[in-house]
């Protein structure tokens, strides 16, 4: 069975930082690009970043370039969502996802498999 399980999230100031994990069991993603995306009360779901496992490449929303980082250990088949700086605004439900498309990006109908999500709550 495939899964991705997100982890991480919790409650932070305003300037503090966070390390989000998605770590994914039943395949191994290695010619996959996994996503983060997330979603705010009352908002839609945007994606933030994306990596690809194929060559590293990464992509990133403007709203948090310079801010957050994503890595990815191959041996752990996990990715991580370093995020610095928050801002209240970046609270969020935040998940993870794999896509067949290898390229880094966030184009939702492209992702086939999706964590439950990790709450991540900045307060001011």
């Amino acid at each position: 069975e495939v899964q991705l399980v997100e982890s991480g999230g919790g409650l932070v100031q305003a300037g503090g930082s966070l390390r989000l994990s998605c770590a994914a069991s039943g395949f191994t993603f290695d010619d996959y690009a996994i996503g983060w995306f997330r979603q705010g009360p009352g908002k839609e779901r945007e994606g933030v970043s994306s990596i690809s496992r194929r060559d590293g490449s990464t992509y990133y929303a403007d709203s948090v370039k310079g801010r957050f980082t994503i890595s990815s250990d191959n041996a752990k088949n996990t990715v991580y969502l370093q995020m610095n700086s928050l801002k209240p605004e970046d609270t969020a439900v935040y998940y993870c996802a794999a896509s067949g498309s290898w390229y880094p990006h966030v184009k939702e109908l492209e992702y086939d498999y999706w964590g439950q999500g990790t709450q991540v709550t900045v307060s001011s």
